[in-house]
């Protein structure tokens, strides 16, 4: 497979991630559809990140693997499954796929007469004050730093060639759906550096000053599992070669 044909995948999946996924974050929090229940709200946002994923992992998994996600593609570079200047290539592409499906979402916002990107917000990250109980920035970087390594090891392992065939994607997804249970009311829950790039540079302001956080933090902990991937896995089964592509069903 080309790299302009996995390059276009993972831009593609990356704006269908957040355009759907960050979409639903914006119906239910920002304009409070969770009714009296804020776990409900949790729960169809969670729902709606693992599903899409699910989905995309299988559709246009064979053709880049689907990362659509930095801290995924730093995960596999990390463990030597991925050479960097391709993994580099990846992570531009993802990030401008979040930037373009943050700014369609926005456009169809803009389209509802109570929407206010001040006030309803697309979908962002955010600690202290933005945070919904208020978790300070020290325990929003070792969140994000956590569920990252959580989210990142789950999709190495399960697309290690000595994995149970067929039923990554199934595992990947339901991955993202419990990291963001828990992470939801802590930050919004990132784990994808362009997931949350794309939607702070439409709405600006605090988002923006605090994206940094939702940037490093993944990529430290998609960093730390690989290394702790590499002492436990069977490396026999997945060595890089010279001509080596991504997994087919990665994330």
């Amino acid at each position: 497979m080309s790299l302009a044909r996995k390059l276009g995948a993972e831009f593609l999946g990356t704006g269908i991630l957040v355009f759907i996924a960050v979409g639903t974050a914006t119906e239910t929090f920002g304009f409070h559809l969770f009714g009296l229940s804020f776990a409900a709200g949790v729960a169809t946002t969670a729902l709606a990140f693992g599903l899409v994923l699910i989905a995309l992992v299988y559709a246009i998994g064979p053709i880049s693997g689907c990362h659509i996600n930095p801290a995924v593609t730093m995960g596999f570079v990390t463990a030597g499954r991925m050479k960097l200047a391709e993994g580099v290539a990846y992570m531009v592409a993802q990030v401008v796929g979040a930037i373009g499906g943050a700014y369609l979402l926005y456009g169809v916002m803009v389209n509802i007469p109570s929407y206010n990107k001040q006030i309803q917000g697309l979908g962002q990250d955010g600690y202290g004050k933005y945070s919904h109980l208020l978790l300070n920035q020290t325990g929003a970087f070792l969140v994000e730093a956590v569920l990252t390594f959580v989210f990142v090891s789950v999709v190495l392992y399960a697309t290690h060639k000595a994995a149970i065939q067929g039923l990554a994607g199934v595992a990947i997804g339901m991955a993202l759906v419990v990291v963001h249970l828990i992470g939801i009311p802590l930050t919004g829950t990132s784990v994808n550096p362009a997931r949350s790039l794309g939607p702070a540079i439409v709405v600006g302001g605090a988002a923006l000053s605090q994206v940094w956080l939702f940037i490093v933090a993944p990529l430290v902990g998609a960093i730390v599992a690989a290394i702790v991937h590499l002492v436990l896995a069977d490396r026999s089964k997945d060595e890089l070669v010279e001509g080596a592509q991504p997994d087919p069903v990665s994330v």
